[in-house]
């Protein structure tokens, strides 16, 4: 892990990379020319990192993918006392003027996807077939990752309505331009096409074990990634079969339950399939994840959220991870739920911490629905069980069945990825509304709630809004309806 890290930071240093906030039109190489840089694998390495270190750029800034969809849920409450920090996205407020993780997500994957392609476009410059098959492959899993990003954000998804796959998804992109130019939006079963078809050709090329100058790491994608993402997007497209099959081939084990805190303070990597790194050192210019839900001044946290407290209610004392979601603090004379994720590696308490973006632990709960959806509900017991087995000390076999064994894989998989980027993209694919309830701010229920409580199912705003920036230079560009 600390060899990407390392890479990430002589590519900020030596390249000049550019913040996933600037325009789409700006290169990711301020220095060198982009025809004659990729002439070796060392330099097509550093151009992957590159690729990975703008992933971590819009999933950690201040509104990125680690964080908002819990807030634009009903995992994360804001708290009174905070700076009111992402409140419009808290209160289903936001428009396409608004910037934040509008802006970020759009901006952010489309540079990710452009440092993507220059490699593609540039691949046969690789004599080595095995290190030629290996760049391609992390390139195109990147390419369609952000594709996904982009398309769940902006568009439907398949499962969310009868409609999903005739709506306006985004525009895919498989050449190395500037900018989206005149292009138009395409449909949401095109941009899924797309992204299977990508990582099914990743998966075919990509190391078993992706190697970075010579050392182990899990800061890149490998097969066993790929078959992460696949399981994901499979759930999205209802594709059940294709879920359980991809889920059987992942070899990676799961964290146990003395394993799974020190992965968010990243003292270990058990059970990630893959993570984009962030060199810790002071000179680092990345955003903090964490800071999005509570900073720590003068030893005390100041929370911007807390945890809803109807979250709060369905942790158990048994569950090894409830202490990794929630710890008791205090700001202004009030109580906080506070939310322990990403609060900060080992002996640090700013937030900054690596990005969990794919774990085992989500393929098993993708398993455990498709399983229950086809009806295969003794299966999706025992898939269920094998992670609840690390998690509860002690451990009881289930005995759910029907509505109960679905609330309980549903249950499980909000408490298990709470905070980091699911929640609002879970109820949005199943075609639910987010109801927080009355329950205020404070650690008993108290206090104020949520200026918002519900977003019925259907409602517009579960498609975020294009960038006005980009409607305006480009009139081809639908924006969303409602915006």
């Amino acid at each position: 892990m600390k060899t990407i890290k390392t890479l990430i930071t002589i590519f900020i240093m030596t390249l000049g990379l550019t913040s996933c906030d600037d325009e789409l039109e700006i290169a990711p190489f301020t220095q060198g020319d982009a025809d004659t840089f990729y002439n070796s694998v060392n330099n097509f390495e550093i151009a992957l990192n590159g690729m990975y270190s703008s992933f971590f750029g819009y999933y950690s800034n201040g509104s990125g993918v680690q964080g908002l969809p819990d807030i634009l849920s009903d995992n994360a409450i804001i708290a009174r006392t905070g700076r009111g920090s992402n409140q419009v996205f808290s209160d289903f407020t936001y428009g396409a003027n608004n910037g934040g993780y509008i802006t970020n997500v759009f901006n952010g994957a489309y540079t990710t996807i452009r440092r993507a392609n220059l490699m593609i476009s540039q691949i046969d410059n690789i004599d080595g077939e095995a290190e030629r098959d290996n760049i391609l492959g992390q390139a195109l899993a990147g390419r369609a990752f952000a594709h996904l990003d982009l398309v769940r954000t902006y568009g439907k998804i398949p499962t969310q309505s009868a409609d999903a796959n005739a709506s306006l998804g985004i525009t895919y992109i498989k050449e190395p331009i500037d900018a989206l130019s005149q292009l138009s939006r395409e449909t949401v079963a095109s941009n899924y096409e797309n992204i299977i078809t990508d990582l099914t050709d990743a998966l075919a090329l990509i190391d078993e074990t992706t190697l970075a100058n010579g050392d182990k790491t899990e800061g890149v994608f490998n097969k066993n990634s790929v078959r992460g993402m696949l399981s994901r997007v499979y759930l999205y497209t209802g594709d059940y079969d294709a879920v359980i099959d991809i889920v059987d081939e992942i070899t990676a084990p799961l964290a146990t339950r003395t394993e799974i805190p020190g992965v968010y303070t990243d003292s270990n990597d058990a059970g990630l399939l893959v993570e984009f790194a962030v060199n810790t050192a002071s000179e680092s210019n990345f955003n903090n994840v964490g800071v999005i839900y509570s900073q720590t001044i003068s030893g005390s946290t100041v929370s911007e959220f807390a945890v809803d407290f109807g979250l709060f209610n369905s942790l158990q004392f048994s569950d090894v991870r409830t202490n990794i979601i929630t710890f008791a603090a205090e700001n202004e004379g009030n109580n906080y739920n506070a939310i322990n994720k990403f609060i900060g590696e080992t002996d640090q308490v700013n937030g900054r911490v690596d990005i969990k973006a794919l774990r085992v632990a989500e393929a098993i709960l993708n398993k455990a629905e498709a399983q229950f959806e086809l009806g295969l509900e003794g299966d999706a017991l025992i898939t269920l069980d094998l992670l609840r087995a690390q998690r509860f000390s002690p451990f009881t076999i289930g005995t759910e069945t029907g509505q109960d064994l679905e609330d309980a894989i549903q249950l499980n998989r909000r408490i298990e990825l709470a905070f980091e980027g699911h929640r609002f993209y879970d109820l949005k694919r199943r075609g639910e509304a987010i109801v927080r309830g009355t329950f205020g701010d404070l650690a008993n229920g108290t206090g104020t709630p949520n200026t918002t409580q519900t977003l019925e199912a259907g409602n517009f705003r579960f498609q975020l809004p294009i960038p006005q920036a980009e409607i305006n230079v480009n009139p081809n560009y639908t924006q969303n309806e409602g915006y």
